[in-house]
């Protein structure tokens, strides 16, 4: 993160699902992007301390975007447009070893029906590996990392194009990137999204690959540091 535009701010509340107002050290209150259009469950708690961008732009209308918030002592990263870059860093210096020694990575590659893979590893002699990556900052209870926080069937629709790779012979795998350092293990949130729970049951058993990553979160800097492992 860049510490030249990084500004300490308190959460006034979130609305809109794009928009979030917070209040500046001085005193003022300010409009600020939301980028993540999930619920945010838990993540929304006006007067909780959070960290926003400060980029002005002629081609912007918000002068300040969201990105951190503290939640029970731990900042986390809501900004759901960064997990395919962490992924992607974190592949490319191997902290993922499940997805190392590919000599090839490509973003937003189309794939089956009307679909664009976040990530295509590629190497001579090795199957294609599509990796799909979900942004996670939902925490249930002490240590337990939830995916999804709302109904997604656009996420069940992606696992199933996964499992019609592993039919090709290409490998296929789900990375939860989890943008919070308090977790040390992931579950899927069957009670909020039945439907999601089905369908990443589904594609485990047809060979879809699971991982997930805890991220170090600060003001300063986030990056994956080590994996967790998924409930059965």
């Amino acid at each position: 993160l860049d510490q030249t535009t990084m500004v300490p701010a308190k959460l006034v509340k979130r609305y809109k699902r794009f928009l979030s107002d917070h209040r500046l050290e001085s005193g003022e209150v300010i409009t600020a992007s939301c980028p993540n259009t999930g619920t945010m469950l838990g993540m929304t708690t006006p007067g909780r301390a959070t960290w926003l961008v400060h980029a002005p732009s002629p081609t912007r209308k918000y002068d300040y975007r969201w990105e951190l918030i503290e939640d029970e002592g731990t900042w986390v990263g809501i900004n759901t447009g960064r997990p395919n870059a962490l992924v992607e860093e974190a592949i490319r210096t191997g902290v993922i070893t499940e997805l190392a020694g590919y000599a090839d990575l490509r973003r937003e590659v189309k794939y089956g029906t009307n679909c664009r893979i976040d990530l295509l590893l590629e190497d001579p002699g090795r199957p294609q590996a599509f990796v799909e990556v979900k942004n996670c900052h939902l925490r249930r209870e002490a240590g337990l990392a939830g995916f999804p926080d709302s109904i997604t069937t656009r996420g069940a629709k992606h696992l199933d194009e996964l499992a019609a790779q592993v039919a090709l012979g290409h490998r296929a795998v789900m990375v939860f990137c989890v943008q919070r350092a308090d977790c040390d293990h992931f579950d899927v949130a069957a009670d909020i999204d039945p439907g999601y729970a089905v369908a990443f049951q589904r594609a485990r058993a047809a060979g879809v690959e699971a991982l997930a990553y805890v991220c170090h979160v600060s003001a300063e800097t986030i990056a994956l540091t080590h994996a967790i492992p998924i409930k059965d």
